[in-house]
């Protein structure tokens, strides 16, 4: 039997124990000259490219295999003129492709210059498995070494068309994924919006299910290797799909304040925001703020807990806490609740997408940060707010507003959300919830708005509960009705200039 398989692996893990398997079943093995290397180091007979197409490496290596005896080899199919054309030009009949890629993502993540990620651009492999794929009714493609052991295990037999076919989709997939990383780290933070868009991802784990027990799920990372994909799970269960979503909600409201905060999140909007000197004080206020609303929810803090906060985490029945640290004696008290699930969080991104699904497609966007600082505000009407309400009241409206759905209306006094109105058809509706919420607590407190107010109903809600600030994006043609009121009321008004919608 001449058949022959082809090997170019930069990693090399698995290729001895793939090799004997191949020659066992009575394959021929071709081999790039660093990979001919290694297999011949372990005793094992091989035949490199370049002795078999007469044609060595040129361009530093940027040029091995792409050559028409090689691209015969593996392109040929069934047909008795492809194999009579094959067998004259006397290319191998290559039957398996094992070939994995130059590490651009794991260089990318380094930090490489710019000039050595070029290098770590593969074309070769690229190609390689592009035709293998291409050609699954007759070719075997692997991709990874984790792929090595089920077809060394598999009898000949069982070697059929649709495994093949699999392997074939995976290479694809796999491909895909290798350029959008290449494209993604080329372009830098933001794109310039090309005609064609690719989305990378790595399967980190398939989910039990999606936001519905009927509804198939798998969780996939950002390459960056930012956010999630570096949190540490220290206990508890994997994660559900809505404990990710409510999570991602907590962590981003909880990692956008500088003092030391707490977040209580259900269904991806908050319950409860709260500041304090020290994170235990931020952690009672926010639990005291919705006591009904915490069951059963997500927490976010800012800063590692220890066992002061532990013991007050474990006195209600919450899914998932999330902190940058955890003490041992924290991690001894909380895992008393076995079914809790508590995760240690890296650094905020600094930059990333937002990607959301619509029928037939995607929506893309950069991040949502806070872009206009406190400092670019324009207060437009009533007293200077200096002397009516802390700053960081202002702050935790602002930002809270901000993770809470449209539309949204957030009170806050003290360093704590009082009142909260999101998800709502109108302006209005959401500024009546939020107030209700916070009842008498909304005397002398500051309200946020995420969008602008088209009409100076919204103002006049906060006049009748003694509301002593508000901080609103600005920008309608009707601003001028709101400060009329807001003067009138004694209300500082301030406009930001920016918008926080979350849809």
């Amino acid at each position: 039997m001449d058949v022959w398989a082809l090997m170019s692996l930069s990693d090399k893990t698995g290729a001895e124990e793939l090799a004997r398997d191949l020659q066992r079943r009575g394959y021929q093995i071709l081999a790039t000259q660093s990979t001919a290397q290694y297999l011949r180091d372990r005793g094992l007979p091989v035949t490199t490219v370049e002795s078999l197409t007469g044609f060595g490496e040129v361009l530093s290596g940027r040029v091995k295999t792409l050559h028409p005896l090689i691209y015969a080899g593996l392109l040929a199919t069934d047909q008795a003129e492809h194999q009579a054309q094959r067998q004259a030009l006397g290319a191998p009949d290559i039957r398996v492709v094992a070939v994995n890629l130059y590490p651009f993502e794991s260089r990318w993540r380094e930090g490489a210059s710019l000039d050595a990620l070029i290098e770590e651009i593969d074309i070769g492999g690229v190609s390689l498995i592009r035709a293998a794929a291409k050609n699954f009714r007759r070719v075997t493609v692997l991709t990874s070494p984790a792929q090595y052991r089920d077809f060394v295990q598999r009898r000949e037999e069982e070697l059929t068309a649709s495994y093949r076919q699999s392997l074939a989709v995976r290479a694809l997939y796999h491909v895909a994924y290798y350029d959008a990383v290449i494209a993604r780290a080329l372009a830098g933070d933001r794109p310039d919006w090309p005609d064609f868009w690719a989305l990378p991802g790595i399967r980190g784990e398939a989910l039990r299910y999606g936001e519905n027990p009927h509804q198939d799920a798998a969780l996939y990372w950002d390459p960056a290797g930012q956010g999630f994909a570096k949190a540490e799970l220290l206990q508890g269960k994997t994660l559900s799909y809505n404990n990710y979503a409510d999570a991602d909600t907590a962590i981003r409201l909880a990692y956008d304040f500088d003092e030391p905060a707490a977040v209580v999140v259900k269904h991806q909007t908050p319950a409860a925001a709260a500041l304090g000197s020290d994170i235990r004080e931020a952690y009672r206020k926010a639990a005291a703020a919705d006591p009904v609303s915490i069951f059963g929810g997500v927490v976010a803090v800012n800063r590692p807990i220890d066992r002061e906060l532990a013991e007050a985490l474990v006195e209600v029945f919450l899914e998932v806490v999330l902190a940058p640290e955890v003490s041992e004696e924290a991690k001894a008290i909380l895992g008393a609740k076995r079914n809790l699930r508590v995760l240690r969080m890296p650094p905020p991104p600094t930059a990333g997408y937002d990607v959301k699904a619509i029928w037939g497609g995607v929506l893309v966007q950069p991040a949502d940060f806070f872009a206009a600082p406190p400092s670019t505000w324009k207060q437009v009407a009533g007293p200077d707010f200096r002397t009516r309400a802390a700053f960081r009241d202002l702050d935790l409206a602002w930002k809270t507003v901000a993770r809470v759905k449209s539309n949204a209306i957030v009170v806050a006094k003290d360093g704590v959300t009082v009142g909260i109105g999101g998800g709502q058809t109108n302006r209005v509706d959401a500024a009546r919830q939020a107030l209700e919420r916070a009842g008498s607590r909304a005397q002398g407190a500051v309200l946020a708005s995420d969008g602008f107010f088209p009409f100076d109903d919204v103002m006049r809600l906060a006049q009748e509960r003694g509301i002593a600030v508000v901080v609103q994006p600005g920008g309608s043609i009707r601003d001028q009705d709101s400060v009329a009121v807001a003067e009138a009321a004694g209300i500082s008004l301030l406009i930001t200039g920016e918008r926080h919608f979350r849809h």
